[in-house]
């Protein structure tokens, strides 16, 4: 399954994933960008990138700052999962916790902890790449 694959990669991209049998940031991101998407997320085949529909979403939520924080080179600011629940549409974080196992408020924290890492290496030059899948993306970071 893509979102599978997805975080697989975006898991080894964080630096793997947390133990106890439950899906560590990689996978709960690869789940909500598959969800975003509506599983087509880990299709490379028209360059879907579903990281800029993601960073449009926290935009219009009154996230921009944090978001350029993350896409920028500088320093990162934090999200709260409060803040992450309140931007994504209530469906899609149902979602992606019930493919986690886990309460939608412990998936819109892990996203919370996890995304500002994820799209800060995803976008090492200031800017969100284009032309390439997710997917290609990520294995050109991990050289």
């Amino acid at each position: 399954m893509a979102g599978n694959d997805l975080g697989s990669l975006l898991g080894g991209l964080l630096g793997g994933s947390s133990s106890g049998g439950r899906q560590g940031g990689g996978n709960i991101l690869g789940s909500l960008l598959n969800a975003l998407t509506g599983g087509q997320a880990g299709s490379g085949g028209n360059g879907s990138n579903p990281l800029g529909g993601l960073l449009d979403m926290l935009t219009r939520s009154g996230l921009t700052d944090q978001a350029q924080s993350w896409v920028g080179t500088g320093e990162n600011q934090t999200v709260s999962g409060a803040q992450i629940a309140g931007a994504l549409p209530d469906d899609t974080l149902q979602k992606v916790a019930a493919d986690a196992g886990v309460s939608p408020q412990e998936a819109a924290d892990e996203i919370a902890r996890s995304l500002p890492q994820a799209v800060d290496k995803l976008t090492p030059n200031g800017s969100l790449p284009q032309g390439a899948s997710l997917e290609e993306i990520i294995r050109r970071q991990q050289l």
